[in-house]
């Protein structure tokens, strides 16, 4: 019996079974083995839909304004990395697309994050609701008035501040200031609560956001996480998928005086970061038919007549690059999806990133990476190859002890294993190598595929963004071909339709890397070459020295 072909086929088998997972969640469908994305914990839950009831009604966006509603005014606000509008109804933040101009082979690389159209929302907004019951006041339906002032970054200038400013409501006003910053995606904004009654009151600040389950641009075959995230020193990160919501089994961290809350997706993000040591409730909940949203809602102090008192929060809404997400906030890093590779995928994303510091390419970072992690898996590999070199020496002994005793299993087994010991032929050498150096590989997958540091990345040539297929289909072409050739370096199956099969493998494989960023697939065409050089010079050696 040929363990080492019996544990291949479980891993390929196992393999299909993952990517078939994949393309289940990555189409809405339920997973296999995950059924919720975020397990059940035992402290502070909150499931969705509750507590937000003294929350300001909502009504879908995307329907027609009621007749008698004033009409709102969408100001356009402009810096060196944010074309954006706000809207006056609530002094919402609805549109905001990320700038970054790109060379004139790429054109421009501009990403729309925000949006409020009939067929997509994603926006973020703020209010305030009372903490007693019946208290009404500012919040995102008022229509607010934006105040005079530049609406554009210009040369010279690091900050642009637009104000807003609410009706009293509830004898308070509340004034709203955006501050955006040179070469930041991190937006302040500043509220000020104004008493202008003649009694105290006591407001409470809710920051959140809101977006639809619309799908988002992303490789196939591949499942990226789009939906609200909640993170708490206590808890960490919490994911709640849509479907989570939709069912009423939203599970995360109530309360809470640190963290933020966020909405993530591919390559991107938006989160609320309140200040740190405010006690908050958080709250996730469906909107209508098709509308999510996550929130934190933030006690105030009182404030007394004729008193002002102000807090402030930051937004942030751009691009998941590790590092910048690291200053910006504790754990904030985490909404880069790394899946359940992190341990790994962290620090192999940090050696890559040193690595593009050095070359200010990723493509050549890329193959830089990948000849270190060859190098350091080299003696497991040599090992895996020196056993299938060993094993495609006796397999025509093999075969022929197959068809001796192909009557009688036991004694062909048993001649089998007197083979490999008279041999010196270990089963599994050559396969558990293997087993231990796929865990790096994946969590490398896992790396070039979230990583938005990709994304409009040229290497070379024909190739002008490295999260985008190969528009030639070159690289998948490599692909197959090396697979192929690896195919043809290992030992015959003795099988003929296993060995069918096995050739049939690269094509099937490649058919997905047709569809697979070309950072990926290139990381996949030099381990393969390298691969097929190493098997050769182990295999080469090892026959020079069976003639000596």
């Amino acid at each position: 019996m040929d363990i080492k072909r019996s544990v291949l086929w479980i891993i390929f088998t196992v393999s299909l079974v993952m990517l078939f997972d994949n393309w289940q969640r990555g189409h809405g469908r339920p997973s296999l083995f995950f059924p919720s994305a975020t397990p059940p914990q035992t402290s502070e839950i909150h499931s969705s839909n509750t507590r937000t009831s003294d929350l300001p009604p909502f009504s879908d966006i995307r329907a027609p304004a009621h007749p008698s509603a004033p009409p709102s005014e969408k100001v356009h606000v402009k810096t060196d990395v944010y074309d954006l509008q706000i809207d006056t109804r609530g002094g919402t933040l609805s549109k905001l697309t990320l700038i970054r101009p790109g060379d004139t082979r790429q054109g421009n690389l501009s990403m729309p994050l925000f949006d409020e159209t009939p067929t997509h929302t994603y926006l973020a907004r703020t209010g305030l609701v009372g903490t007693q019951s019946g208290d009404a006041f500012p919040n995102h339906h008022d229509l607010f008035t934006v105040q005079p002032g530049p609406r554009e970054l210009t040369d010279g200038t690091d900050t642009l501040e637009v104000r807003f400013e609410s009706p009293v409501k509830g004898g308070v006003q509340l004034v709203k200031t955006y501050i955006l910053t040179r070469g930041s995606y991190v937006i302040g904004v500043r509220h000020q609560i104004i008493n202008t009654g003649a009694t105290a009151v006591t407001p409470a600040l809710y920051t959140e956001l809101v977006r639809d389950d619309a799908p988002v641009e992303a490789p196939r075959f591949s499942h990226t996480f789009i939906g609200p995230e909640v993170y708490t020193s206590q808890r960490h990160l919490q994911k709640i998928s849509f479907s989570d919501i939709d069912k009423g089994k939203a599970d995360y961290a109530a309360q809470a005086d640190n963290g933020w809350i966020a909405m993530t997706q591919y390559h991107f993000a938006s989160a609320w970061i309140a200040p740190q040591g405010m006690p908050r409730e958080i709250y996730v909940g469906k909107l209508g038919s098709s509308l999510y949203r996550v929130g934190a809602k933030q006690m105030l102090q009182k404030v007394e007549p004729g008193q002002t008192i102000e807090t402030y929060a930051r937004l942030f809404a751009g691009p998941a690059e590790e590092q910048m997400l690291e200053r910006i906030a504790p754990g904030l890093e985490l909404v880069k999806d790394y899946g359940w590779m992190t341990l790994i995928a962290k620090p192999l994303f940090w050696l890559l990133e040193k690595i593009h510091s050095l070359l200010g390419n990723w493509g050549w970072s890329i193959i830089v990476l990948t000849l270190l992690i060859k190098a350091a898996f080299f003696p497991l590999s040599a090992a895996s190859y020196r056993s299938m070199a060993r094993m495609k020496e006796i397999t025509p002994r093999m075969q022929t002890l197959r068809e001796r005793f192909k009557g009688d299993p036991q004694r062909m087994n048993a001649a089998l294993m007197e083979l490999y010991k008279t041999e010196k032929v270990n089963p599994f050498g050559g396969c558990l190598p293997v087993l231990i150096q796929i865990p790096v590989f994946i969590a490398l997958y896992w790396v070039l595929l979230a990583s938005v540091e990709m994304r409009g990345a040229p290497w070379l040539g024909w190739i002008q963004d490295l999260s985008r297929p190969d528009p030639y289909f070159i690289l998948p072409v490599l692909m197959a071909a090396t697979m192929l050739i690896q195919t043809r370096l290992n030992p015959t199956p003795p099988d003929p339709l296993q060995a069918k099969i096995m050739m049939f493998m690269p094509l099937a494989f490649s058919v997905m890397f047709f569809f697979f960023p070309a950072g990926l697939v290139l990381y996949y065409v030099v381990n393969n070459i390298l691969s097929i050089v190493q098997q050769w010079y182990i295999a080469h050696r090892f026959s020079n020295l069976g003639k000596k």
